[in-house]
């Protein structure tokens, strides 16, 4: 028997468990994202700008030829080694790895969630920046091999490292409320960051100033999908009880409610 509007209900029921509980989530994902693409391409302008007139540009060739003194055989290897992680093999599987394990221990499908809207605006905000600006990398004469050939500005090595690293080491001081943990989580998240985007000026892929621009793009999306985690368990704390998960009621340590 057909039940009248049975496929309108099933689509309002639909919404109601999947839209309703997480509209503010959604809805700061998708503004902030909108806002960080749109940050690109006025950096894009205003780097245009700096460039033609010497402004922070000016010392991408002197960090480059100083970077260029410091290289050998072995420091160029292990540089290299280090900066294939953040690539487009290494970076996608160790932020796998690490939401598997979060997602496993949360018996929730939020970091997953937030690390897949966090990768999107992530490579969305680099494909802007590339195809606006257009800047040749430095010369191959001055860089270690293997070479790349994609445009210079921002580094895609340091923007998605910044990202993705940054919102995994805000999930990881959420899971644990042990000190010691979320200390090293913060320390070796930031040396990860800072290191990926020197070892792309040391190397010779990018200019400084391409990897000062994916730090602060990096960081400016990191922090809208903390907003926009923070807006969510705030509209939820008002639909249900139970606390809302911060670093003082990691989620792990949450009750578990009603069945999530």
């Amino acid at each position: 028997m057909t039940v009248p509007g049975g496929p309108v209900n099933t689509l309002k029921d639909a919404l109601d468990r999947w839209f309703k509980p997480y509209a503010a989530l959604w809805i700061t994902l998708v503004l902030g994202g909108f806002v960080v693409v749109l940050l690109t391409v006025g950096g894009a302008e205003v780097y245009e700008s700096v460039v033609e007139a010497d402004g922070l540009a000016a010392l991408d060739e002197p960090v480059l030829e100083t970077a260029i003194t410091l290289r050998s055989p072995g420091l160029d290897s292990a540089v290299t080694a280090f900066t294939n992680v953040g690539g487009t093999i290494g970076m996608p599987i160790l932020a796998l790895l690490l939401t598997a394990w979060l997602t496993f221990l949360s018996r929730s499908w939020r970091p997953l969630l937030l690390m897949v809207a966090s990768a999107a605006v992530s490579l969305a905000a680099t494909t802007a920046g590339k195809i606006l600006i257009g800047r040749a990398r430095p010369d191959t004469a001055d860089a270690v091999p293997p070479y790349e050939t994609s445009p210079s500005f921002p580094s895609g090595h340091t923007l998605n490292a910044t990202v993705l690293i940054g919102v995994l080491v805000y999930l990881i001081c959420l899971q644990f409320h042990t000190r010691w943990i979320r200390i090293t989580a913060i320390t070796a998240g930031a040396a990860f960051i800072v290191g990926m985007g020197i070892s792309r000026v040391f190397l010779g892929h990018h200019w400084l100033t391409d990897v000062v621009a994916a730090w602060l793009l990096g960081l400016a999306w990191v922090v809208v999908v903390i907003v926009a985690h923070r807006a969510f368990h705030m509209f939820r704390r008002r639909e249900r009880s139970g606390p809302t998960p911060s670093f003082d009621r990691p989620i792990m340590r949450d009750r578990p409610a009603s069945g999530e």
